[in-house]
Formats: C-alpha cells, sequence, structure tokens
C-alpha cells in the first residue's frame, strides 16, 4: 500500500472513531517514554496519597497539609522556568535524566524517614520542595520532546495518550494506597506506599536512559545565543507576553486549580464525612477515575477546530463538577461528581498542552514549557493552601463547594472580557517536520 493510500486511511479512521488514537505509539522514542512516564506516575500516586495522610496524622491540621502546595510551588518557581530554558540549549534526553534523578532522591527520603518514624512535618516539608524541584526541570524537558520525535498532526493524540496514561495511573495508584491503609496500621501503610513509588520510579528512569539523544536545534542567527540563564528566560517570557491567546489559556488553568482543586480536604473529608482512612484512596482516585474514562473515548479530541471554545467549556464543567462534588454526603455521589470533573480536566489539558506545543517554535519550546509547568503545576499547589486554609477559618464545604463555583464563573467572565482564546484554531498541519 503507497504511503498515500495509508495517510488517507488513517484520515478516514481519525475522523470516524471515538476511541483514543494510537497511531504516535508507533513512534518507538515515544513509546518508550509513554512507558516510563506511565510506570513513575503510577508510584507517584502511592506518595501523593501517602504524603498528606501522614501530614494530617503528625498535625490533625488541613491547614498544614496545605502547606505541602507551598513546599512544592517555591521550587516550582524557581526551577520550572530554569528547567525550561536549559531544555533549549542542553540535549533533552540528558536533562530528563538527571532532574529524574533528583526527584527519585526525594521519594528515597519519604521511606527513609517512615522507616525511621522520624515525624516531623517539617522534614515532610522539605522533602516534598527536593522533589518538586526534580519535577519542575523534568516536566518541562519531556513535553519540549513530543513534538521532536512525532509528527505535527498527532501531537494532540500524544498529549491524550499522556493524559489518559498518567491518569489511569492516578486511579490506580491512590486505590492501591488505600486498600494498603485499610490491610495495615497507617504508619505501615505509609511506608509500603514510599517503597512501590521508589521501586516504580528506578524502572521508569531505565526508560529515560532507553531514550535517543535530543540535542538543541540550531537557533535563529538574527537572535542572541540561547541560554539558560536570566537573559534566556527573558526571552521566552517576551515572547509569550504577545501571545494573548497562550496568556488566556494559563488564566484559566490557573483559575480551576487554585479555586476548584480540593485535595487539600480529601483527608479530613474522608475522616469526619465517612468514617476512615479507607475513603481517601476513592476521594483522590476519583478525578482521575474520570480523566481515564474521558481518554479512552477521546477520538473526538483532535478534529474539534474551534479548541478555545472547547478549553473555556471544559474549564466551566471543571469547575461545576466540583462545586456540586462538595455538597454530597455520599461516597458515591461525590466519587462520580469528582470523575465528571476529571473527564472535564482532561480535555482542558490536551487543550492547553496541545495549543502550546504548536504555538512555540521549538528554539524557545522548553522556555516556554517551562512557564506552563510553574502554571500548571503550581495551580493546585495553591489551590491546596487556599482550599486548607479556607477550611479551618470557615468549612471544608464552603472552601470545596465555593471554590468549584467560583472558578466556572470567573472562567466565563476571563473569555467574555478577553474573546482571543475563543477565537483561537489550530493551523493546519504543513508536513510531519513542519515543526521540527
Amino acid at each position: 500500500m503507497s504511503q498515500d493510500a495509508v495517510e488517507s486511511t488513517e484520515e478516514v479512521v481519525e475522523r470516524k472513531s471515538w476511541v483514543i488514537d494510537i497511531r504516535p505509539l508507533k513512534v518507538v522514542a515515544y513509546r518508550r517514554m509513554w512507558i516510563g512516564n506511565g510506570l513513575s506516575f503510577f508510584g507517584f500516586q502511592f506518595t501523593s496519597v501517602a504524603v498528606p495522610v501522614e501530614m494530617y496524622s503528625i498535625t490533625h491540621s488541613s491547614a498544614w497539609v496545605g502547606l505541602l502546595g507551598i513546599a512544592g510551588l517555591v521550587p516550582l518557581l524557581i526551577f520550572g522556568l530554569w528547567g525550561g530554558a536549559a531544555a533549549d540549549v542542553i540535549d533533552r534526553r540528558k536533562l530528563l535524566l538527571a532532574s529524574s534523578v533528583l526527584a527519585w532522591l526525594g521519594t528515597l527520603g519519604f521511606l527513609i524517614q517512615a522507616l525511621l518514624h522520624v515525624n516531623s512535618g517539617w522534614l515532610l516539608l522539605a522533602l516534598t520542595a527536593v522533589q518538586s524541584a526534580g519535577f519542575a526541570i523534568s516536566s518541562p524537558t519531556r513535553q519540549a520532546i513530543i513534538p521532536r520525535i512525532v509528527p505535527l498532526r498527532l501531537v494532540p493524540a500524544a498529549n491524550t495518550l499522556a493524559y489518559t496514561t498518567s491518569t489511569a495511573g492516578g486511579v490506580l495508584g491512590p486505590l492501591a494506597a488505600g486498600l494498603i491503609f485499610a490491610l495495615a496500621s497507617t504508619g505501615a501503610g505509609i511506608t509500603v506506599a514510599y517503597l512501590v513509588d521508589a521501586l516504580l520510579f528506578s524502572i521508569s528512569l531505565w526508560a529515560t536512559w532507553k531514550l535517543p539523544p535530543i540535542p538543541p536545534v540550531e537557533h535563529d542567527p538574527a537572535e542572541a545565543k540561547p541560554t539558560a540563564g536570566l537573559r534566556g528566560i527573558a526571552v521566552g517570557l517576551r515572547f509569550l507576553v504577545t501571545q494573548p491567546v497562550l496568556l488566556l489559556s494559563f488564566a484559566v488553568d490557573l483559575i480551576a486549580m487554585v479555586f476548584a482543586m480540593p485535595r487539600a480536604l480529601f483527608p479530613e473529608v474522608a475522616a469526619d464525612r465517612f468514617g476512615g482512612d479507607w475513603a481517601v484512596g476513592w476521594l483522590f482516585s476519583a478525578i482521575a477515575i474520570g480523566s481515564v474514562i474521558g481518554g479512552l473515548t477521546s477520538g473526538w479530541i483532535g478534529r474539534v477546530k474551534r479548541q478555545g471554545v472547547a478549553l473555556v467549556i471544559a474549564v466551566v464543567a471543571w469547575g461545576v463538577a466540583i462545586g456540586l462534588s462538595g455538597l454530597a454526603h455520599s461516597l458515591w455521589l461525590m466519587v462520580l461528581l469528582l470523575a465528571v470533573g476529571g473527564a472535564a480536566d482532561l480535555v482542558s489539558a490536551v487543550y492547553r498542552q496541545s495549543i502550546l506545543q504548536v504555538y512555540a517554535p521549538d528554539r524557545l519550546r522548553g522556555r516556554l514549557q517551562g512557564v506552563f509547568t510553574v502554571v500548571v503545576a503550581g495551580g493546585p499547589r495553591l489551590g491546596d493552601l487556599r482550599a486548607g486554609t479556607t477550611a479551618d477559618f470557615t468549612s471544608t464545604t464552603a472552601s470545596w463547594a465555593g471554590g468549584g463555583f467560583a472558578a466556572a464563573g470567573l472562567a466565563v467572565i476571563l473569555a467574555a472580557a478577553f474573546p482571543a482564546l475563543l477565537k483561537y484554531r489550530p493551523p493546519a498541519a504543513t508536513g510531519d517536520d513542519a515543526n521540527r
């Protein structure tokens, strides 16, 4: 069969299928990175549940749990921007490997302190900061790699696969962690959770090692040679402020995460409203359950042309679903509503990432992904602080439900006031190498 015939057949399948598009997995380099990311994210879910549970068991305060968000945010602000700039001047495979090792060392630290029964909230904050620094560097590097190894037309599909796989880990990881906590004492369950994360992260490091070299592209002779310092970061920021579509996509994501991310409240709600730690696994996995379902039925995502409109609708749906879930007093109704929010979040995440990757030239892609990392990963951490602090001053219901509805309303107001995002349509692909 000729190449034209193959592409024609793929186009017919793409038009008709609502099932997730797996064509990016034919690219060996992408497939290896996809496997590694899936394993590491699954393992990280054990830690993401264990750390707030351990913090709450030590301090008995949701405000302290919320401080974990700040401990993760500060390294993101510093190393996210630097890591993105470094990804434009250093071989991206080497940078991804080094930063992943740093995050792995943070995981080992959690395991060791649990084995030694240190019981220090301050140490948990410090180790969270170490892990966050590694993530802040690796995340923009990983995302900047994707448009280098898959064709431009498959970037949305590659992002959907990545998000779906990571959220599948977000389902299975918290559920498994919740099962561990149900079968063992809290202390033993926390230790086992950290151990699982450390082992799976080791496999992910091997997958990263097997990636091919991904050196930086030649810089534009009309521009200064890119650097990983402040000047290089400034170049990326100057480009960003001239792109209203990117700025607005970042803004709606911040609104969604800061106002409508309730995860800092999960340990308290599980204990007070549903009677025990067994429920915490379901709460932590519910959003991911919806994301997985949304991803498995995502064949339509790449066919949408009004991606800006779809992004705003998804953010509004997320806020409304989170708001309603905060009012639920049945665990299964709360899980269902959180899952609806998770499906909406999957859609918004794919469009945010794809818009950025298509907009940004490769020579700036790492730096802009660094800003993206600060926004996407920093927003939920600010959301943790907002949710925990607001709950201490009001109630968990007011913090949770009120934040969700506020996010939906603010997203509508922002989109109406600045319509550039609503008008956005992705450019037509000009060839597989158009974005190289």
